[in-house]
């Protein structure tokens, strides 16, 4: 009977994890099955993109694992039974399980409400192509003249208010941020971000929190009323909660605790990569979610599993982080480089240079996804009766 290896999400790191292993492993010996709820791969990174009005080249699934033997379930995960090796999944034939001896859990993240009333309702998000979409028909709908308002000062909140001023420049577009906003980057970083807002004509209201949204408004704890025709709630993420309903030892913010090849650390067979892994760097601090975690953790963990399944060493991939790229409409972009110790360092690569550099990762990002050997050999690795896990890395 072949080894059944699940991956929930079809993902940068679902996507790539999966074509990884399917190169590596031999197929008598292991039957690989990708669960999502879409068919296509979507750049979840051009997301904001998506709902500016802007179209993204279409990635079928079925092509991106062309060849490679990946059963493709598109389908919707509602549940992880760990004490029986099992998922959940719903699609329009209705509910079925999947079970599993190996899962890879890529599910990432959605947005955070962090409890706000009114933001399920009213607002906005681009953590997921369906809201992007609605987001983009909303837009539409308000034409050339209409108040939109961005909450949340990260990553996320930035990008999604430059491309949309920018792509739809009859908006008057404000951001509202608790804290400073691109207080994280270095002075020349921030200096370069805030000019492009004024170019923009974007307002900013920082220090200022949001506590509750209503259809055409939203409202701080005071009682300041902020009007918008539409709200795009960018105020950070969170991990899916079916993780913590499925019983895998989770953190305070609820991302899946693992060790440092990728397990859980309550459930070895189960692996984690990208936004729902806590893992901590070579910094001494956890990675964030982001992007920027996503190729160290799904190569960690391929790694893992290709080791324990076939008893090679593991290697130690680097967990680090460099930086954050932040795009400021097409045109204009941040990279805002980090030590070793995740403090800015003082000269980012801005304006036109760095847009293109963003954009040929990203390029690199999707075409890497049908290629995830990247100049490596295919392997056809047997499995091997062996159940214990590897307990250390080796980096040869």
């Amino acid at each position: 009977m072949k080894h059944r290896i699940v991956v929930l999400g079809a993902g940068y790191a679902g996507t790539f994890s999966a074509g990884y292993l399917a190169r590596q492993l031999h197929a008598d010996d292991f039957e690989i099955t990708v669960v999502n709820a879409e068919p296509d791969f979507v750049e979840r990174l051009r997301l904001h993109q998506l709902a500016a009005g802007q179209d993204l080249r279409h990635r079928p699934l079925p092509e991106v694992f062309a060849g490679t033997g990946i059963r493709l379930r598109v389908a919707r995960v509602t549940g992880v039974d760990t004490a029986h090796r099992a998922v959940t999944v719903t699609d329009g034939d209705g509910i079925d399980r999947l079970e599993y001896d190996t899962l890879l859990y890529t599910l990432g993240s959605t947005v955070a409400d962090h409890g706000v009333p009114g933001v399920g309702a009213h607002a906005f998000h681009v953590a997921a192509r369906p809201a992007a979409l609605r987001l983009r028909a909303g837009l539409d709908e308000l034409g050339t003249d209409g108040e939109v308002l961005v909450v949340g000062g990260n990553l996320t909140a930035i990008e999604a208010a430059t491309e949309i001023a920018e792509s739809r420049p009859g908006l008057r577009v404000s951001l509202v941020t608790r804290s400073e906003l691109g207080g994280w980057l270095s002075t020349k970083g921030r200096r370069h971000l805030l000019r492009a807002f004024d170019r923009f004509g974007i307002a900013v209201h920082e220090h200022t929190t949001i506590q509750r949204v209503e259809q055409a408004a939203a409202f701080t704890a005071d009682g300041t009323r902020f009007a918008s025709d539409a709200t795009v709630w960018a105020a950070g993420f969170a991990v899916h909660p079916i993780v913590a309903a499925s019983g895998l030892a989770v953190e305070t913010d609820g991302r899946i605790t693992v060790d440092r090849q990728m397990r859980s650390v309550s459930h070895p067979n189960v692996y984690v990569a990208g936004d729902s892994a806590f893992v901590i760097a070579e910094s001494g601090l956890p990675l964030p979610m982001s992007c920027a975690s996503t190729a160290p953790t799904a190569k960690q963990a391929t790694a893992a599993i290709i080791g324990d399944l076939t008893g090679r060493k593991i290697p130690a991939i680097t967990m680090s982080y460099t930086g954050n790229h932040i795009s400021l409409g097409r045109k204009d972009a941040i990279y805002q480089f980090v030590d070793r110790a995740g403090q800015t360092k003082p000269r980012p690569l801005r304006g036109r240079t760095a847009a293109r550099v963003k954009s040929s990762i990203l390029d690199g990002a999707a075409w890497a996804l049908s290629h995830p050997n990247l100049g490596k050999p295919s392997h056809q690795y047997r499995s091997t009766t062996a159940t214990a896990h590897s307990p250390e890395l080796t980096t040869g």
